[in-house]
């Protein structure tokens, strides 16, 4: 019996791992959580799998269905939304398995910001702007952010940031990050990444508040905000470039260099037994 936290991907349900889909389609019983995982993911199931909702249970009860599977030897799929290894809860189940000795293994998935970039064409990271991605979030009822991650410490850093479940602080989130970034810092809203509803927002941080109505970004919106988001900061990176040499290609002129300063060089003699 062994227990698989698969991540789902960000809701299109062929955005789960092959890997995912596979086990889904194997194991005879599986937890998925409903308020986050739409009900077209689980066309991956065997027909007869048990399919348990979890969005009603806490976690004893959870613990209880995985003692239940472990009396009768099934495997189960526990389905989170996005990657198990962001913001999934994933680490205190898997303490309760380790104590009921039960094995488990991680299935990693899309997440939700990569699939946000993707819906605006957008790449987090050019060269000379921002190498650096920070995903975070503000502080819920359920889990408290630490004061030293704020948003308002980390926009000291200006880099790319990602921000999940940000649609009901907004406000707040925007006067944060304007303590460090320019007004004209570009921002994207994404509402429910690839579900049949998304939506997207494009603006900047002078714009943004002012262009959105209260209240329609809440729940699961993901922020993106930083200079790299500016499609008109045309800045290439070196690793195409027809003049760059790396270890699997040699740019053709630095062969020719390398032939010629070969032939032209002595052939190396010993003094002492020392190379020279």
């Amino acid at each position: 019996m062994k227990v698989y936290f698969v991540g789902a991907g960000p809701g299109a349900p062929d955005l789960i791992t092959l890997r995912g889909a596979k086990l889904l389609g194997s194991v005879q019983m599986v937890l998925y959580a409903g308020s986050l995982v739409p009900t077209e993911m689980l066309q991956h199931c065997r027909p007869d799998a048990e399919l348990i909702d979890t969005a009603e249970l806490d976690l004893e009860q959870q613990q209880a269905c995985y003692e239940r599977a472990k009396a009768q030897d099934l495997d189960v799929v526990r389905l989170h939304s996005g990657d198990p290894a962001i913001y999934g809860a994933t680490a205190e189940q898997m303490r309760r398995l380790e104590a009921l000795g039960i094995a488990y293994e991680v299935v990693p998935g899309v997440s939700s910001f990569t699939a946000a970039a993707s819906a605006v064409s957008a790449e987090l990271t050019k060269p000379e702007v921002s190498q650096s991605v920070i995903l975070t979030r503000v502080s819920g009822r359920a889990s408290a952010v630490p004061e030293l991650e704020s948003i308002a410490r980390l926009a000291e850093h200006q880099a790319t940031m990602c921000i999940f479940l940000s649609g009901p602080h907004l406000k707040k989130i925007v006067a944060d990050l304007r303590l460090h970034y320019p007004d004209s810092t570009p921002v994207t809203l994404v509402y429910r990444a690839t579900w049949p509803d998304q939506r997207v927002y494009q603006g900047t941080l002078a714009t943004v508040l002012e262009e959105t109505k209260r209240g329609a970004w809440n729940l699961t919106t993901m922020m993106l905000v930083g200079a790299a988001l500016d499609k008109g900061r045309q800045v290439e990176s070196s690793l195409y470039s027809k003049d760059f040499t790396h270890l699997f290609r040699v740019v053709k002129k630095n062969k020719d260099k390398e032939k010629n300063k070969s032939a032209a060089e002595p052939e190396e003699i010993s003094v002492n037994g020392d190379e020279v």
